[in-house]
């Protein structure tokens, strides 16, 4: 009796295994590789000589984002998309070179219930990345205009426009010490603030190549796009 019991067990065991491989929807669930584009490798964001957020395998801008080192020897794959959607400010200075943040604007109308946008940050140098959201709106990528997001040895600086007509402006202040999660409690004497402007001036930041935008050359195409169907 035992053993006919195992024998109905492992057919059936069979059976749901053989289903499971055959069926469509299971076989969607697999993750798609990215197509494989043949274009230069773009710098989209640079903050010195040796480190920048290089864009790869890509159409129209949206592709695979990464944040390299020549010097430390790191390449770190971040957001996948269009970085250069966001369109406000960027400064990275951090004199230590530890903290690096880089943030995302979804394209597109999302609806009632809008888009989050989220920051990647690090504490390590670009070895490893975490994410924060730090806007949620309808368009992100237009409202994207009205933040400047200044990263500095002590913290990362999320300033939003909140007025077009006086300029008010309202900052987050989020602490930036290796290892922490801005979406837990932070450790022990760590802290963050928020402020307007008008009562504090942001800290005079400045990425050490100049620039202060993600660019993009949307012109620059592939040449083995896929054929339509």
């Amino acid at each position: 009796m035992m053993n006919t019991v195992r024998t109905v067990g492992m057919s059936l065991l069979v059976i749901t295994l053989s289903a499971c491989a055959s069926d469509p929807l299971n076989q969607q669930r697999k993750p798609v590789p990215p197509p494989m584009y043949d274009v230069a490798p773009q710098v989209i964001y640079r903050i010195d000589d040796h480190r920048y957020i290089s864009l790869e395998n890509y159409d129209r801008c949206r592709g695979q984002n990464f944040y390299i080192d020549t010097q430390a020897g790191i390449r770190t794959e971040i957001m996948t998309g269009n970085l250069s959607q966001y369109r406000g400010k960027l400064v990275i200075d951090d004199p230590t070179g530890m903290n690096i943040v880089i943030p995302e604007a979804p394209g597109g109308v999302c609806g009632d219930k809008g888009c989050n946008a989220y920051l990647g940050y690090s504490t390590d140098g670009g070895r490893t990345f975490k994410y924060k959201k730090y806007m949620q709106a309808e368009s992100p990528a237009k409202d994207s205009q009205n933040y400047s997001i200044l990263v500095g040895q002590d913290g990362v600086y999320v300033a939003e426009k909140r007025s077009q007509t006086n300029g008010a402006t309202y900052v987050t202040k989020y602490p930036l010490v290796p290892g922490i999660d801005l979406d837990k409690p932070y450790p022990p004497g760590v802290q963050g603030e928020g402020f307007p402007t008008s009562k504090k001036p942001l800290p005079l930041l400045r990425t050490p190549s100049g620039q202060d935008h993600i660019t993009c050359d949307a012109a620059i195409r592939p040449s083995n796009l896929p054929l339509p169907k």
